[in-house]
């Protein structure tokens, strides 16, 4: 079996907002199903469908009461059978979130742990003694506002939760934990499933003594100071030493299932690239990691450069999966729009630039269509975390709008009913009948660059050496056996010239290059102009700089 995964592209499916089919207003399983045609299109390997198990979706599927069964707002056992089914003949896995750092308190094994300090459940979860004054055991913070540690008068205990209340955290150093943990996942693989995308993978153990986390030196307090999470460095609340000995169990067990493939989360903003690639390396632990070094504001090719450089010098043989967008974070297009000068050429870039990093690609619904940030109301937002902490944190809601489909007035083919969220006139725009129409879309741009990157198999699986060229051009080369190809981006909405040297006459850009003119001693880039420039290992061509 070919380790399909390695320089593969995953297409994450957010349910609620792919496609509804019976009107209610949400996404789900056979809206999923009659729009594959379109993922298969695209040229992708994957799918990623963001949470389908049944829950009382008080963080939108992130909170699972019961982990075997699909919740009835998506369909049932029988649908996802038919997608996997569906899915498969159209030459597309299907990989499922993973949930299992904390349930929703409706779920049955908190139910029951909650009743006794003695009952058969009393510890899979984090409980803990009030210090003598009645206070919390320390002071960790809850990623969405205040402790994570919630009084449960019948123990006279508090138990913990990173998340909302409602999302008590699992106690993973009791091995019962882990066995049932596992047999969840052997219950979806022997179902058919592909694999796992395992949410927020270093909270899986606390520090068993519960001490109290240091404050983060380098926070700086402001206006837009949302949450005070960020003033911690989390080093006994997360990430700590014992998980790897359980995603060491997480991998025996794919193991046992030819093609199965996991991808992590890491939520650590001190140490993601470290953890990423030690939770990768030794091919005994996770396939791969992303974390959200690339799914923030920065947007320069030292960053890039140096995330990249780190975690190859950290983990040779580990693996990542990079994105740009996903379901938590506000969508690239709208986040690095001061660095374009149209959006539509910064969706172009930002593909192409994804598309040639050494490591796995994970795609967001609506990216192939270029699909900026929704602004909503407060009125109109749903996310806990948008609630709680507007207006300087919005939250999640206006990269999870959905996905416009057809032409004309929103919500352009999605429902027949209300949408869960609006969908607003600027990305009606973009819908995907639209653009099937215009050979000049995003939409035809990512699905011609998916299949050129499928013919050039050195982007997927070669190594990567970084040039030494100024702000703002990122450039580096990949390179496999006597293929080599020199992708160059400028990162800015500005004209600039590189120098060039070495190239044998007759070589010219690849044909997806955008904005880019190449002669024999420059190479002249356009606002988020970029360059793929095909040689032979033995080229010696390099890029000087700015002239």
């Amino acid at each position: 079996m070919t380790e399909w995964w390695r320089g593969g592209v995953i297409y994450q499916v957010y349910p609620r907002s792919f496609q509804d089919s019976n009107g209610d207003g949400i996404g789900d399983l056979p809206g999923i199903i009659a729009r594959l045609d379109h993922i298969a299109s695209l040229g992708v390997d994957c799918i990623w469908l963001s949470p389908i198990t049944k829950s009382p979706q008080a963080d939108m599927g992130y909170d699972v009461s019961d982990y075997c069964e699909i919740d009835p707002l998506f369909g049932s056992l029988e649908d996802f059978d038919t997608l996997v089914k569906q899915a498969h003949a159209r030459g597309l896995k299907v990989i499922m979130d993973q949930v299992v750092s904390h349930t929703s308190d409706h779920h049955a094994w908190f139910q029951e742990s909650r009743v006794s300090r003695t009952n058969a459940r009393a510890d899979w979860y984090v409980w803990a003694d009030p210090l003598p004054d009645g206070s919390p055991p320390n002071n960790w913070p809850a990623v969405f506002g205040g402790s994570v540690w919630e009084w449960n008068g019948t123990r006279g205990q508090y138990y913990l939760h990173n998340f909302l209340t409602s999302q008590p955290d699992l106690n993973f150093h009791n091995p019962a934990v882990q066995d049932a943990v596992l047999d969840v996942m052997r219950f979806w693989l022997e179902r058919g499933i592909d694999g796992f995308r395992l949410d927020t993978v270093n909270y899986y153990f606390h520090d068993e003594q519960l001490r109290s986390n240091p404050a983060d030196p380098d926070f700086r307090h402001g206006p837009h100071s949302a949450s005070p999470y960020e003033m911690q460095i989390h080093e006994f609340s997360k990430s700590q030493p014992e998980n790897l000995g359980f995603l060491r169990r997480v991998r025996a067990l794919l193991d046992q299932f030819p093609g199965a493939t996991s991808v992590g989360e890491v939520g650590d903003s001190h140490r993601s690239v470290e953890l990423m690639a030690q939770y990768t390396a030794g091919g005994d632990t996770l396939h791969m990691c992303y974390g959200f070094d690339f799914l923030g504001p920065q947007f320069t090719a030292a960053h890039f450069r140096s995330r990249i450089e780190t975690f190859f010098e950290i983990g040779p043989d580990s693996w990542p999966c990079w994105s740009f967008s996903n379901h938590d974070v506000p969508r690239h297009v709208s986040r690095w729009a001061e660095h374009a000068r149209s959006l539509p050429g910064l969706a172009h870039q930002t593909a192409a630039l994804v598309l040639s990093l050494k490591g796995s690609v994970c795609l967001y619904q609506g990216e192939e269509l270029g699909l900026t940030e929704t602004d909503l109301l407060f009125e109109e937002l749903t996310d806990p975390r948008g609630i709680r902490f507007w207006p300087e944190d919005k939250g999640r809601d206006g990269c999870r709008t959905p996905m416009p489909w057809d032409q004309g007035l929103p919500p352009n083919g999605f429902t027949t009913g209300k949408p869960w969220l609006p969908l607003k006139p600027e990305q009606s725009a973009l819908n995907v009948a639209g653009q099937n129409a215009d050979d000049g879309s995003t939409l035809a741009f990512f699905r011609t660059i998916l299949a050129w990157r499928k013919n050039h198999p050195t982007l997927a699986l070669g190594d990567i050496a970084f040039c030494d060229t100024p702000e703002p051009v990122l450039a580096f080369r990949r390179s496999s056996g006597n293929d080599a190809m020199l992708c160059v981006f400028n990162l800015s909405a500005d004209d600039h010239t590189v120098a060039m040297t070495g190239l044998h006459d007759g070589t010219n850009l690849e044909p997806v290059s955008e904005r880019a003119v190449l002669s024999h001693d420059s190479l002249q880039l356009g606002a988020n102009g970029f360059a793929f420039i095909a040689l032979d290992s033995s080229s010696t061509a390099t890029l000087g700089g700015l002239a």
